[in-house]
């Protein structure tokens, strides 16, 4: 029996059983890691660089890009780190800081998702009044808000964690540090402070997603309305991506941990473990990309003159 003073470093879940698919997983996971880096920076550059995205809508979608570099850097260098060199080692202070920022930047995708559909319901509902509900100010509340809420999020998920006695061993059943899986090694009553705080957090999470779907039921039937079928198409093209996103997000999300324990396994927790955390960050710069004119034609630019140096 172990507890956690005496644990230096934690064993998380091999991506393969053998070298050759390990060494091509690292390949695999090295194109979505540029990929994720290369859409993300090219819209935080063109938001930043072109005033005609000075939009609260394109504010948003930057600091979404941030989470999502974020959320992604926390996680794949490490997993590539252990394909590469054949380990499935991980530090103690090193399993914290990465729980730490994924809870940080998950949180923080999850309320900005929020706030955006928040953004395209009174763009569409109420445009009257958008430059007096979502000015310069407001916006940058807003987004500050989103950070600050997944910033003390993750500093409690992360204190509380791991003040656990852990004595289950160091073993976790994740190819990456998550709070469901450390909880496994604890044996103390003192867990459920722990799964209060997650049922919390989850509460939370649920009235997001009642706020998104009950918006999106009004942007809907307010497009409807909209006579015109350019009109309409203008407006289902700004919504569009963001519903898309928001799916993705929250049905992965709700899949991992959801899912029935008869329908578990290593091999299918390690699958839906990557399409929620590092698929949605790489795909979400391509989502956005289609269907925004604007930032498509400013993205092109940008392209064209960093190839062209």
């Amino acid at each position: 029996m172990t507890n956690s003073t005496s644990i230096s470093q934690f064993l998380l879940l091999p991506l393969a059983d053998t070298w050759q698919l390990q060494l091509l997983l690292f390949w695999l996971f090295l194109g979505i890691f540029l990929a994720a880096l290369l859409g993300n920076g090219f819209i935080i550059s063109a938001v930043a660089c072109d005033h005609r995205l000075h939009t609260p809508m394109h504010f948003f979608l930057l600091n979404l890009s941030l989470t999502d570099l974020g959320c992604i850097c926390t996680i794949v260098p490490k997993a590539m780190h252990n394909s590469l060199w054949d380990t499935t080692l991980i530090s103690y202070m090193g399993c914290a800081a990465q729980l730490f920022f994924f809870v940080f930047f998950i949180s923080a995708e999850l309320y900005l998702l929020t706030i955006m559909c928040y953004d395209r319901y009174v763009a569409i509902c109420k445009p009257l009044h958008y430059g007096t509900l979502l000015g310069s100010r407001a916006c940058a509340h807003m987004a500050a808000a989103a950070w600050a809420s997944g910033f003390l999020n993750a500093l409690l998920h992360t204190a509380n964690t791991f003040s656990l006695p852990l004595c289950q061993g160091n073993a976790l059943g994740q190819f990456f540090c998550e709070i469901p899986q450390i909880l496994k090694l604890s044996c103390s009553q003192s867990y459920l402070r722990e799964i209060g705080l997650l049922v919390v957090s989850f509460s939370l999470a649920f009235c997001c997603f009642i706020f998104i779907v009950f918006s999106y039921v009004q942007i809907f039937r307010a497009v409807l309305r909209i006579p015109s079928e350019q009109g309409r198409h203008k407006a289902f093209s700004t919504c569009l991506p963001h519903l898309a996103v928001v799916s993705l997000f929250v049905s992965t999300g709700m899949f991992t941990y959801l899912k029935p324990p008869s329908i578990s396994s290593p091999s299918l927790n390690l699958v839906v473990s990557v399409l929620y955390s590092v698929v949605p960050p790489s795909l979400n710069p391509l989502i956005y990309s289609l269907r925004n004119q604007e930032l498509k034609h400013c993205l092109r630019k940008l392209m064209t003159g960093f190839f062209q140096k």
